[in-house]
């Protein structure tokens, strides 16, 4: 594959052959992740470590030569930084406290301090990236983030969130 294709993709040129990266590349599936994570504990622990997270990273890279790398984090991270206490339950998913249905909106404040070990991972994943190989982030939508801090939970039919929205929509 030539260098950056999914870039060039992206840029609405074509390659003889279509750059590789998948949703979730990294993660439970290698071996080398399920080491890391069991020496390490709890998913935090692997975001919030710099080297874990840069790893875990390049991981797939390594092991299958994609095109694209994604950032190992996750989009409950920002609102962790904005002062919800965040936790990854085994069978249950991801919960913030206290949820916003409970809380002041105004309780929650900007603590960039929190996102340094983020920042860290994406300079040590840039600085060992291959060069042919795109960094990709991503952040999740506005709407799925906070269905997430109204109800401290996810949610499918996101009631929670809806009848915030409904009721105050100032807040």
């Amino acid at each position: 594959m030539g260098s950056r294709s999914l870039l060039a993709v992206l840029n609405g040129e074509r390659q003889s052959v279509p750059p590789v990266w998948f949703m979730r590349q990294a993660g439970r599936y290698l071996p080398e992740y399920r080491a890391l994570r069991a020496e390490k504990g709890g998913f935090l622990e692997l975001v919030y470590d710099n080297d874990a997270a840069a790893e875990i990273t390049l991981q797939p890279i390594r092991r299958f030569g994609f095109d694209g790398a994604i950032l190992f984090s996750d989009i409950l991270i920002v609102p962790h930084a904005m002062g919800q206490a965040l936790t990854f339950t085994p069978g249950e998913g991801p919960q913030l406290a206290p949820p916003l249905v409970e809380a002041r909106l105004e309780d929650l404040h900007a603590a960039p301090q929190h996102l340094a070990a983020v920042y860290g991972t994406v300079r040590k994943v840039a600085a060992l990236l291959p060069g042919e190989t795109t960094f990709l982030g991503f952040a999740g939508a506005p709407w799925t983030v906070a269905t997430y801090m109204v109800a401290g939970e996810g949610s499918r039919d996101q009631a929670a969130a809806r009848l915030m929205a409904y009721r105050e929509p100032a807040r």
